[in-house]
């Protein structure tokens, strides 16, 4: 039953996690200007991984896995920020050449 109940629970985070990857993948596509991209693109795609993360550790056999899980989207944070943050800077000097 709990394990029924688990997996059952599981779907409303997977599912927000998609979500929010849709909708950072579409704010790349249709915003005007990298500084609004980037955010869009980083935010939801932090998230939505977040929320991925949180439905599979449910679904996890061990408490082992779970803290992979979290070690892995730990370094999606980081790695995350430190790309948006090199890509606006790398957009901002382009646009002072300019």
């Amino acid at each position: 039953m709990t394990e029924w109940l688990l997996d059952g629970l599981s779907w409303l985070p997977l599912a927000g996690g998609l979500l929010f990857f849709a909708a950072g993948s579409i704010g790349l596509l249709r915003f005007p200007d990298v500084y609004s991209r980037l955010h869009a693109l980083t935010k939801a795609d932090t998230l939505g991984f977040g929320l991925v993360a949180a439905g599979l550790a449910c679904r996890a056999g061990s408490l082992w896995e779970v803290a992979q899980l979290l070690l892995i989207w730990l370094l999606v944070l980081a790695s995350g920020a430190t790309a948006c943050q090199l890509l606006a800077r790398q957009a901002r000097e382009e646009e002072g050449d300019g």
